[in-house]
């Protein structure tokens, strides 16, 4: 709506405006008793630790059934599930409702701590995904969307270019008050961007390096 300047041949008396003139409106009483007994249709809300990270490229602890409405409005077509443990049933349904490819990719071999950081092996083949567009639209995610998550992003950076300040940065946001975990720190410092291969013809549009 346009709001045009006033004019000063307008009929309104000497020395009265347009608000003095305006007819004063009364506000609805509120009745605090008033109940809301009709929820809304659909409750968007989004999993834990959840953020973009690039376009179409998503972050986040696993989600529940309460993210679902949520997820399904982000139209994904890959989850990369870098946790130990099977995803929970209720989200292994959601997946095959919707027809999402699973990438379970944090599988350790028999005998290793279940604590233990990704292997190379893990992060090389989830940037693998990552770095091509038809993986689209994708969600990166673990137990809560800290460390194992935050150490596949961490690398994704390196392989973008930014400085290592940058990508601690970012990793620490999303631990919580413990803080982040030094050797994930260092794996990520360490990790050899020159091992993922990237088709040209297939990289996402935001990877321009």
């Amino acid at each position: 709506m346009d709001i045009l300047p006033l004019s000063h041949s307008s009929s309104f008396s000497s020395g009265s405006t347009a608000l003095d003139s305006a007819p004063i409106s009364t506000p609805s009483p509120v009745n605090p008793n008033q109940i809301i007994s009709t929820p809304p249709a659909v409750a968007i809300v989004p999993p834990f630790n959840f953020c973009p990270v690039e376009r179409q490229l998503y972050r986040s602890g696993q989600p529940t059934p309460i993210n679902f409405p949520f997820l399904r409005e982000l139209n994904l077509k890959t989850i990369l599930w870098l946790a130990v443990e099977d995803p929970s049933d209720e989200f292994l349904a959601f997946v095959d409702d919707n027809e999402i490819t699973l990438n379970h990719l944090g599988l350790v071999t028999e005998g290793s701590n279940p604590w233990d950081q990704l292997t190379e092996t893990s992060i090389v083949a989830a940037l693998q995904i990552i770095m091509r567009s038809d993986s689209y639209p994708l969600l990166v995610c673990c137990g809560m969307g800290r460390h194992r998550t935050g150490t596949v992003i961490g690398c994704l950076r390196r392989l973008q270019g930014w400085n290592l300040a940058s990508v601690s940065e970012e990793y620490r946001r999303f631990v919580g008050a413990r803080g982040g975990r030094v050797l994930i720190e260092l794996h990520i410092e360490a990790f050899d961007a020159n091992s993922i291969h990237i088709d040209p013809q297939l990289a996402p549009t935001w990877f321009n390096k």
